[in-house]
């Protein structure tokens, strides 16, 4: 079996797979700082939840943007599971040209969501990841990322609303029944979603117009990315397991097996 790990700034998110079947995802918070072995007792907890063993592990994957934890949570992949893990990293094998000015300041997490979206929905494409910032990336037919745009994510949008604001209060995120709004929650609500709504069709209508790309499929990912995606013709498929799905594809082909 495979163990796939996605370090994010919000969450880190794990899979495990048994050939090309995803048996199973996991989430918890990045935020606290942890040992070893809390990290390792953690992710057994983990996987025992499908029956996984630390002995059923063959290979572990991970890309992260918050290099602070990954001493730690490497060690613990090496203490629990006795594996080296895999970091995707500058030179890492993954299909995808990064045809930026500095490739090497794209994150491990937007690459690894090209590459899950160019091989299993071809480009030209954009991918979109509603987490902690949204990202919107550009992929030609070609397999080349040639540009990608950085936004605040919709929390950190909404927490900016309440935290900032003297009578805002913390509120649930999600569309409300109309955006016109008749009090406060449903006018925060209204205020969050639409004009994530508009923010994404915007930005991806200018991306196509300037790149002068045609035929251009849309890919979302990311958790809070449905809320959006349900409510927008711009999207054409939300794939909450794109980035476990990249980590898959990306170990295959560093292993010679695709």
């Amino acid at each position: 079996m495979l163990l796939v790990i996605d370090v994010g700034n919000t969450n880190i998110t794990l899979g495990i797979f048994k050939g090309e079947e995803l048996l199973g995802d996991f989430r918890m918070t990045t935020k606290f700082l942890r040992t070893s072995d809390e990290y390792g007792i953690l992710i057994l907890a983990l996987l025992e939840t499908r029956g996984v063993t630390p002995k059923d592990v063959e290979a572990v994957i991970l890309a992260s943007v918050v290099p602070g934890i990954m001493h730690s949570l490497k060690n613990s992949i090496m203490k629990y599971f006795n594996i080296k893990p895999f970091e995707i990293g500058t030179g890492t094998k993954t299909g995808i040209k990064i045809a930026t000015a500095n490739p090497k300041e794209i994150g491990s997490d937007r690459i690894v969501d090209a590459v899950a979206a160019y091989e299993l929905y071809g480009g030209p494409l954009i991918v979109i990841d509603f987490g902690t910032a949204t990202t919107y990336d550009m992929i030609t037919e070609d397999g080349a990322f040639i540009a990608g745009i950085t936004s605040p994510g919709i929390r950190i949008c909404a927490n900016a609303l309440w935290n900032e604001t003297a009578k805002l209060p913390e509120i649930e995120i999600k569309k409300p029944k109309s955006i016109l709004a008749k009090e406060t929650i449903s006018s925060m609500q209204a205020g969050l979603v639409y004009g994530y709504i508009g923010q994404t069709e915007y930005i991806v209508r200018k991306m196509i117009e300037e790149s002068g790309l045609s035929n251009v499929k849309v890919i979302a990912t990311g958790g809070l990315g449905k809320i959006i995606a349900d409510e927008t013709d711009t999207i054409q498929i939300y794939d909450p397991m794109l980035t476990l799905k990249g980590l898959k594809i990306i170990f295959n082909k560093s292993k010679g097996n695709s």
